[in-house]
């Protein structure tokens, strides 16, 4: 006899991105349990009923990765009957940007196809990360959130191209990134390239926050 209505568990899966050398990487564990043991996996887990959604990434990123990004914006929930073979779990997929340079590299990131196949239906939610990200990129300063607190302008534009995956004009590119005055210009020099060392710069999240409109450079 049923003591009550039953209650799907909540849980919540980082889209974690960073930009590699090759383009954009996603973070992802590999499964060391069934069901889909050794498949890739986000990080993620089930809420606690004290935390928010922010909270509950963020103590399992600290359980899991030892890594944190600047923030976390909500990609969607993810309900389909039958998702998890376990039992009926409803997943809330956050997004979150991380500067490669402030993390370790080899643990854990690749391209997203590099991770197929991927457990339950956590590559669509990884597509749905990569697609919410590109939306962004047009009107929001994003894409500082991938670099580290200095960079050339080609490695700005080398982070819009990652992520809108086409080539994009170099010199209206750094025209319109310039006109922002949202970019301090810095004395140094990128160091150890083998091309002529281009000048640094440092984004202004101030200026940023005082900005009317759109924040568009491509």
């Amino acid at each position: 006899m049923s003591s009550g209505p039953q209650r799907p568990t909540l849980a919540v899966d980082c889209v974690l991105l960073g930009l590699g050398d090759e383009g954009l990487n996603l973070f992802c564990l590999r499964r060391e349990d069934e069901p889909y043991l050794d498949q890739a996996v986000l990080p993620g887990g089930l809420l606690r009923l004290e935390e928010t959604l922010e909270q509950g990434c963020e103590r399992l990123l600290r359980e899991k990765t030892g890594f944190l990004p600047a923030r976390f914006r909500q990609i969607g929930a993810f309900d389909a009957l039958g998702r998890d073979p376990r039992g009926r779990v409803i997943s809330s997929a956050m997004l979150g940007l991380v500067n490669l340079e402030a993390a370790d590299r080899d643990a854990g990131w690749r391209p997203l196809d590099a991770w197929k196949p991927m457990a339950f239906d956590h590559e669509k939610m990884a597509r749905a990360g990569l697609s919410m990200l590109k939306a962004l990129i047009a009107y929001q300063p994003v894409a500082f959130e991938l670099l580290g607190d200095k960079f050339s302008l080609g490695q700005l534009q080398r982070a819009y191209e990652a992520v809108l995956e086409r080539p994009v004009d170099k010199r209206n590119f750094r025209r319109r990134a310039l006109s922002t005055n949202c970019l301090q210009s810095l004395t140094e020099h990128e160091k150890g390239v083998p091309h002529r060392a281009a000048r640094l710069y440092r984004f202004d999240k101030r200026r940023a926050g005082l900005k009317s409109g759109p924040f568009t450079l491509v």
